[in-house]
């Protein structure tokens, strides 16, 4: 045995050894049992190293080793080497290449997809949240690890991929995508008629700039005519904390947004509303589903419990753990889950999610026809409206007429179009006079 790998199994005892008095000995540990532990770790070692029918490097066998002992305890511990370690950086500044996807681990050992981002080569090429990836070329992706997965992933921009896609209610299919770089804007946004529409792909350093500069444009250009905002978080799988509690704070004036609790009472991490609203008030409905993850939650469960906004969709993801980036020098980082979310009413988001208010599911809207497509002005010698505005309202009911025969064919998007018939109610109701005894 080498004299590296001595210096590397004394390390670990001294990391074990120590480790109950930082958990406040809430779990005695007999060294000696535990010496014995590493001795078999350390024969295992020296077994691969020897007799493994290929031959492995020690770092590959030891980084193995560490992937395993952290991928044994949830789907989103993992080891990060070097190279892994310098992607993820990059994805959080909201550029990486690849195929658009967010994965987790499925308990029968497929990868699932968490949700396609928004205008990617996955999302182009009809993937979406829920799937199971069963084979990436022809090549079983059982007994893999996430990364190991998600490496088979990779490859260069140009490169064509195939995946076998398990849903549910269809046979398995393969699709094929084309590698690219992606470049994804964390917030997008536009009106619809006198309502601000604010779409968050995904929680980057990107995102609390592009909500407020949204905002600050719809103001511009509508003023006290907007009746409120649609906050679009479907297929939204998560990203940083800091920037959720940022566009938490954004439409919070009081009251926590999120809690964080770990193994040790005295870790609790409460974050905490400042003053002030850049909506000033308005309705807001939020829009979920389930990939909707993680940072989505967080602001969907903070503006639900503070009756802030309106919550509209499916039942979200349930990610309600907190993954901390340790890094390892060189060597790159592990990804270690260290406490989980709860709303500021209390609730676990994990396993559960955010139940929506209005649970509106996806569908198809077909339009019927209105009738015979005559009208009473169409009869023969019907009587003329004389009203003083009569030519200009039929002109608008003739104008509405032909945009009804000539609408664009894309399929209409159901649950936003609920959205923002909930906010123009709101709209409507809050403008409607009130009798008050006097």
């Amino acid at each position: 045995m080498t004299i590296r790998f001595h210096k590397m199994i004394a390390f670990l005892a001294v990391i074990l050894f120590t480790a109950p008095v930082f958990a406040q000995d809430a779990k005695k540990e007999d060294p000696a049992k535990t010496y014995q532990l590493l001795n078999l770790f350390s024969e295992v070692f020296e077994k691969v190293r020897s007799d493994y029918v290929e031959e492995k490097t020690d770092q590959e066998i030891i980084e193995a080793a560490i992937q395993g002992m952290l991928s044994s305890l949830d789907p989103h511990s993992s080891f990060l080497n070097a190279d892994h370690f310098k992607d993820m950086q990059v994805q959080t500044k909201g550029q990486f290449g690849g195929l658009g996807i967010q994965v987790s681990m499925d308990p029968n050992g497929f990868v699932k997809v968490i949700s396609p981002i928004d205008e990617t080569p996955a999302f182009k090429a009809g993937v979406k949240s829920g799937d199971l990836i069963s084979h990436i070329d022809g090549e079983s992706l059982s007994g893999l690890t996430l990364n190991q997965a998600v490496d088979k992933m990779r490859g260069p921009v140009g490169s064509d991929i195939t995946m076998t896609l398990h849903r549910e209610g269809v046979k398995p299919f393969d699709v094929t995508i084309t590698r690219a770089v992606i470049k994804v804007p964390s917030v997008r946004h536009h009106m619809e008629g006198d309502i601000g529409y604010v779409r968050i792909t995904s929680f980057t350093e990107q995102t609390e700039s592009g909500l407020k500069k949204a905002v600050d444009e719809f103001n511009k250009t509508k003023g006290d005519r907007l009746k409120g905002i649609v906050l679009d978080l479907r297929n939204n799988p998560g990203g940083l904390l800091d920037q959720a509690i940022a566009v938490s704070d954004a439409f919070l004036s009081r009251g926590e947004i999120v809690s964080t609790r770990s193994r040790h009472i005295e870790d609790i991490q409460r974050y905490n509303s400042r003053p002030g609203d850049i909506a000033d008030g308005l309705p807001i409905v939020v829009l979920i589903n389930g990939g909707s993850a993680s940072a989505s939650e967080i602001v969907a469960g903070a503006l639900q419990d503070h009756a802030r906004a309106l919550i509209l969709g499916t039942r979200s993801f349930g990610k309600g753990s907190v993954q901390t980036i340790m890094p390892l020098g060189v060597n790159g980082a592990m990804r270690l889950t260290t406490a989980r979310y709860y709303t500021p009413s209390g609730r676990s988001i994990q396993g559960l999610g955010i139940e929506p208010d209005i649970k509106v599911e996806v569908a198809k809207i077909e339009k019927l026809g209105s009738g015979f497509g005559t009208r009473e002005a169409d009869l023969r010698g019907s009587l003329k409206n004389t009203d003083e505005n009569a030519d200009v309202r039929q002109k608008k009911v003739e104008e509405e007429l032909n945009a009804s025969d000539d609408e664009d064919k894309q399929p209409e998007d159901y649950q936003l179009s609920r959205a923002l018939d909930l906010i123009e109610g709101i709209s409507l109701y809050s403008e409607m006079p009130r009798n008050t005894d006097e």
